[in-house]
């Protein structure tokens, strides 16, 4: 529509030129020198408007041509950016699809451009370190200069890659980087509790681990599971004395005091420093909350003197549990080993012999047989003592 209404105006001023030049008489008359050249207005006019014409085509023909060299480069900068582009695209579709070789090859190319440096090196060192190739991914990460933008890119990549590589340490020196940038966001803490918990610095484990669970960005299973695996660590640490062991008990939160797992490497450890009182009343705490057999047996190695008042403490504790838990065979084998220190014979066998009957696990019979059979010796019955030698060295087999 647009294109008709042009050829109607078009027309139209042809129309009007026309019927102007018919009606305009006038002439125009030039001198130069002696001679005299007359011109027709209208002639004079058509003249004017070739010579403007052709002057604007000079003009931008010269003005193309100085243009052509910058136009020439800005071409070649352009195809050069698109096939760099096109390259970038390229190796992160090869990243994402497994394809590593051609992923590495794709961002040499990318690379060119150095717009496309950075992202393109960091694609290339993910595909180098997939491929096990080490040397070949330090020096993609090291071509990113540090006062580049990409500079905490290139940190958190190396960070990443080299806790997939179990380098702490080398990991850790990232870490150190990262907080002298002021890097402080998620992602980096777990990369940093990764790398803290493959060297084994508990401490630092345990810091993170509270931080990450203030931003409720840690899975409650493994954050326990990691609080378990640092405290587990810190208590069997041989170098602890029975104060410093004491101080490292009380930094634990009260909640994680209470845990079976925790409680049970605890109480072997206060107990290995000749602490019985303390581990036995850790112990009563924790079965108080939830009733684990693994607390039963370590409460068995914290028990008190003969005829002390916390040994009799300990017989009547169990036999409070036995009300509520009479099948128990740990409970039934700790309550006779106590009843045997005692030398409440009577009650030891009684007990003894009911662990022996609800036992399932080999080392549970074994326990209750050898226990018997120090019974007998104790009382002097060397024929049902060997026997329970006997059955305590066949369990032992089994």
């Amino acid at each position: 529509m647009r294109f008709f209404l042009w050829i109607i105006a078009l027309f139209a001023a042809a129309i009007g030129l026309a019927v102007a030049a018919r009606y305009n008489v006038g002439n125009v008359a030039l001198f130069y020198s002696f001679k005299r050249i007359d011109l027709s207005l209208n002639f004079f006019l058509l003249l004017q408007a070739l010579f403007f014409i052709a002057l604007y085509i000079l003009v931008r023909a010269i003005r193309t041509t100085q243009k052509l060299p910058g136009k020439v480069i800005s071409y070649r900068r352009h195809k050069r950016e698109e096939k760099s582009n096109k390259a970038l695209r390229d190796a992160l579709k090869s990243l994402f699809e497994g394809r590593f070789g051609h992923a590495e090859k794709a961002a040499t190319r990318a690379a060119e451009l150095n717009d496309n440096l950075g992202v393109a090196a960091l694609i290339a060192a993910r595909a180098a370190h997939r491929m096990g190739q080490f040397e070949r991914r330090d020096i993609w990460l090291s071509s990113i200069e540090d006062k580049d933008a990409m500079k905490t890119a290139r940190l958190m990549t190396t960070l990443n890659l080299l806790v997939d590589e179990h380098k702490p340490q080398a990991a850790l020196a990232a870490v150190s980087q990262l907080n002298a940038s002021g890097i402080r966001h998620i992602q980096a803490l777990r990369l940093a509790l990764k790398a803290n918990q493959q060297a084994k610095d508990w401490p630092e484990v345990l810091r993170l681990v509270r931080t990450l669970d203030k931003h409720d960005a840690l899975n409650p299973v493994l954050s326990s599971r990691l609080r378990e695996l640092a405290y587990d660590d810190l208590l069997k640490d041989a170098s602890h004395d029975a104060e410093s062991l004491q101080r490292l008990w009380l930094t634990i939160p009260a909640e994680d005091r209470l845990k079976p797992s925790l409680v049970v490497r605890a109480a072997r450890a206060f107990t290995q420093r000749e602490m019985q009182d303390e581990a036995r009343n850790m112990i009563e705490k924790s079965l108080m909350v939830e009733w684990d057999v693994r607390l039963m047996r370590v409460y068995r190695e914290s028990i008190a003197g003969e005829g002390t008042p916390a040994l009799r403490s300990q017989i009547e504790r169990c036999e409070a549990w036995t009300t509520v838990e009479p099948q128990d065979a740990e409970l039934a084998l700790t309550l006779g080993t106590f009843c045997l220190k005692q030398k409440l014979w009577g009650k030891a066998q009684r007990h003894l012999q009911q662990a022996l009957s609800n036992a399932t696990e080999p080392r549970t019979v074994r326990e209750a047989h050898l226990k018997l059979a120090q019974l007998h010796e104790g009382l002097e019955q060397g024929d049902k003592a060997a026997e329970h030698y006997r059955q305590c060295a066949l369990a032992t087999m089994m």
